[in-house]
């Protein structure tokens, strides 16, 4: 919906109010016209309900509002002596239209001073809950939302299991611009795993004033562009989902609206100069690691490298030791001896396995390997006598790629060579060809909600013919720390300004098992928990002083309460 046919469907949300309701309003001493007034007929049905009148507030709060709906109905019926529990459920069930009943076909009393105290335990629960859920509801959408790290793109700056606090109101919140859907879930109801909004209708997009844009070397949360999946790891049909319905992805943000960027073996360079990282930032390539005498697993491990591959000679198996050996093997070959070839990551086969199976395995150690290294992983390694090199993988310049943006045989770009690439901002022009077609027309086309066809040389934009195209939104890079083992912008393109998210402030909890199961006494990994993402030098914990901020409410609070019972008479 644009802003034309919102304002229209608000009007004829308070036309169905007024409907509804005037008859009451004059029951409650109030005059007809007070309840088709927008905004000044909610500060009067407050008054009428005997609710305080910052309600009227939540009313027009997308995702909120839907959870004050019904509260606002069954109060209304209630101070008109609408008290039975088939009569709330009737409200609630015809999604308030129960209200029309009331106005229209009996002869009911306004009760200026009912009791707003629940009359059971039961109502007094559900109103506590109702109440949490949209306290929860508010600050999950507007101000600060956990997420979880559930991939490696981002090692080792932030972690697989950490788990985050993202700010909202840094970059301003995105206000909801699906209108009806279950609060405090994303695009699946738990349990139910069906779709948890319906996708008519839309909001126009509105961001509320925030602290700052995202700026290079910000790690930004946001929509992932080109979300169609249901279910992640799943192979099925695609779907279409609203803008904040798609999944939240993590990364950081190399390029903002208006630079030139261009990736030179493997390095980003912004207007002609090599981004400058942030000292917290652990960006990871994939190294070739040299040694004549075997570069063993041990050493990679001791220096917690990544994404390196282990290979075991094994005699014969027999079926049981091979179904004993699947869960930890990435695959296993027969060699002309006829010896079987495991393959693992970094973490091998647990010795106790091993032992379990009855198996004498021989770990190979080559003369070379290819290992995920940070700039700190390499230095170590450097200083290591037994290394004789250490060598970073780079495609060559000129050779595409495989799925790199923009997916053109104009483009012969890959992830270690890309661009130079222009990142549009709101309100600049572009010429628009047969060739620089492909690097904008997702933006033109689906971003901006325009028809784009290319004929021949010629390129159409809403049925006439285009040399040019002025942007309405400003457009954002982000790529992952882990360079080899992202999917990002080099995927997938730009990220547009109505994506953004939020940004990652704090990290409460990390778990370094947390693919294999959550086990809070294994693991944990203390010394990230109650840390800042952002900021200069070594993270630090703040996890022993919350403690002990904790332990002192307590002992405040028991003194407190002790010394208030001993003044009670």
């Amino acid at each position: 919906m644009n802003g034309t046919q919102w304002l229209l469907f608000i009007l004829l949300v308070q036309l169905i109010h007024f409907l509804g309701t005037w008859k009451l309003y004059v029951k409650a001493g109030r005059k007809a016209w007070e309840a088709a007034i927008p905004i000044y007929n909610g500060i009067v049905l407050m008054q009428i309900i005997n609710r305080p009148k910052w309600w009227v507030f939540l009313l027009f709060i997308p995702i909120i509002n839907l959870l004050m709906f019904p509260v606002v109905w069954v109060e209304t019926i209630r101070s008109f002596g609408q008290n039975k529990l088939w009569q709330t459920w009737a409200v609630l069930l015809t999604l308030g239209f129960y209200i029309y009943y009331v106005n229209y076909t009996t002869e009911v009393e306004h009760l200026s001073e009912r009791s707003l105290k629940p009359r059971t335990g039961l109502g007094e629960w559900v109103s506590s809950i109702v109440f949490a859920i949209v306290a929860a509801t508010f600050v999950h959408t507007y101000f600060i939302q956990p997420y979880v790290i559930p991939t490696g793109s981002l090692e080792r700056t932030l972690r697989i299991g950490d788990f985050l606090f993202v700010s909202k109101f840094h970059f301003g919140a995105r206000t909801p611009m699906t209108a009806v859907a279950a609060p405090m879930v994303h695009d699946t109801l738990p349990i139910l795993k069906t779709r948890s909004y319906l996708r008519k209708p839309q909001i126009p997009y509105f961001r509320l004033p925030g602290l700052s844009s995202p700026k290079k070397n910000d790690i930004v949360v946001f929509s992932w562009p080109a979300d169609t999946v249901r279910v992640f790891f799943k192979a099925e049909a695609g779907v279409e989902k609203p803008i904040d319905k798609k999944s939240n992805y993590v990364k950081r943000c190399v390029g903002t609206p208006g630079d030139s960027l261009e990736i030179i073996d493997g390095f980003v360079h912004i207007n002609g100069e090599r981004l400058q990282l942030s000292d917290r930032a652990k960006v990871m390539h994939n190294y070739v690691v040299h040694a004549s005498k075997g570069v063993s697993s041990r050493l990679l491990n001791e220096i917690g490298a990544d994404n390196f591959e282990r290979k075991f000679i094994s005699p014969a198996l027999n079926q049981s030791q091979y179904n004993g050996l699947t869960p930890y093997l990435k695959g296993a070959t027969r060699g002309e001896d006829g010896q079987i070839q495991l393959y693992t990551d970094k973490t091998g086969i647990p010795i106790e396995v091993i032992r379990q199976l009855r198996l004498g395995l021989t770990e190979e150690t080559p003369r070379a390997r290819v290992a995920n290294l940070t700039d700190e992983m390499v230095a170590q390694l450097q200083k290591d006598q037994r290394i004789d090199s250490i060598v970073m993988e780079v495609e060559p310049k000129g050779e595409a790629g495989y799925n790199v943006f923009p997916q053109s045989p104009f483009y012969k770009w890959n992830v270690d060579n890309f661009g130079p690439i222009y990142i549009p901002e709101a309100g600049a022009t572009v010429a628009i060809t047969k060739k620089t077609i492909p690097l904008y027309k997702k933006i033109i086309r689906d971003y901006e909600k325009n028809e784009v066809k290319v004929t021949g040389d010629k390129v159409f934009i809403n049925g006439s013919e285009a040399t040019s195209y002025t942007f309405k939104q400003g457009y954002y890079w982000m790529m992952g720390d882990n360079r080899d083992h992202s999917e990002d912008s080099r995927a997938w393109g730009y990220v547009a300004e109505d994506h953004i998210v939020g940004k990652p402030v704090f990290i409460w909890l990390s778990f370094d098992n947390f693919q294999d199961g959550i086990r809070f006494n294994e693991k944990m990994r203390w010394d990230r928990v109650f840390t800042t993402v952002g900021g200069s030098g070594e993270p630090v914990s703040y996890f022993r002083y919350f403690l002990i901020a904790l332990a002192g409410w307590f002992v405040f609070d028991f003194f407190r309460k002790r010394r208030k019972s001993k003044q009670t008479p």
